[in-house]
């Protein structure tokens, strides 16, 4: 029986370096690499120590999801990581924001998670991990990020409530979640509006904030992963301040003073 690592989102980005990083941390027999385009997928065989499998799906599919389910009764692998990095999302007004990418939006980043985990945790034993890839959005209501952060927000509450649930077959959970960071992200977020987000005060590099991940998965028991100093104050003042306030900073750092019809 292979025992195998699954890490979704694994063409760009975050995902890209959680594979590339992750042989530093931990052997496995197989890394199988989940994302859309076939062609980064196989280009990580050369990249990583370890035999690469590229999967080629789109995770919104229910009939990817499906044949992801085929796949794993056939392997009957031993699974001791999966990791779900995939995820987007579109910046701007709520009616600026085709409901199509809203909805695809909760599709991937939530209801894809939640396929991936559970067809996968039967394939799981004592000692395996589970990693999702969450954002600093998810502990704050967010204007004009509203349905990505909201998204965010039940993977955050998944994550951390699962890994309770999960204490007793010895499978942690935890989720990652960063501030902004320099990926492909922004190439699809900014096509609904260049103007709703305009205020970044810290970018992160995807390779730091991987290589934190992959720290506090190995060497603590967190269940939330956190990213940089000044992500981490932000977080605990959020989690004291009223959310009337925070997002009236919010909307003031992005010069958003004024409601649409008001004069």
């Amino acid at each position: 029986m292979k025992r195998i690592a699954i890490i979704t989102g694994a063409s760009s980005g975050m995902g890209r370096e959680f594979v590339l990083q992750l042989p530093a941390w931990e052997q496995f027999d197989e890394l199988w690499v989940i994302a859309r385009r076939a062609e980064r997928l196989e280009a990580l065989k050369s990249e990583v120590s370890l035999p690469v499998r590229p999967i080629s799906l789109d995770l919104t599919d229910p009939d990817a999801l499906r044949h992801y389910a085929d796949l794993l009764e056939t392997a009957k692998p031993n699974v001791g990581l999966l990791a779900n990095i995939s995820g987007f999302g579109k910046f701007g007004r709520y009616d600026q924001i085709p409901l199509e990418d809203s909805l695809r939006m909760i599709d991937l980043n939530c209801k894809a998670l939640v396929a991936m985990t559970e067809l996968t945790l039967p394939y799981m034993k004592r000692g395996a991990k589970i990693v999702n890839l969450d954002s600093l959005s998810a502990f704050q209501p967010v204007p004009y990020i509203n349905v990505y952060g909201s998204t965010k927000a039940f993977v955050l509450s998944y994550s951390r409530a699962l890994n309770r649930e999960l204490k007793p077959r010895g499978i942690r959970v935890m989720s990652v979640n960063p501030g902004w960071v320099r990926t492909e992200f922004f190439d699809h977020a900014l096509q609904t509006s260049n103007d709703a987000v305009t205020y970044y005060n810290k970018f992160y590099e995807a390779k730091d904030v991987m290589a934190t991940a992959l720290k506090d998965l190995y060497r603590t028991k967190k269940d939330v992963s956190i990213h940089g100093f000044p992500v981490r104050m932000q977080v605990r003042l959020v989690k004291l301040l009223p959310h009337r306030l925070v997002m009236n900073v919010w909307m003031k750092q992005q010069k958003h003073n004024k409601l649409p019809d008001e004069n």
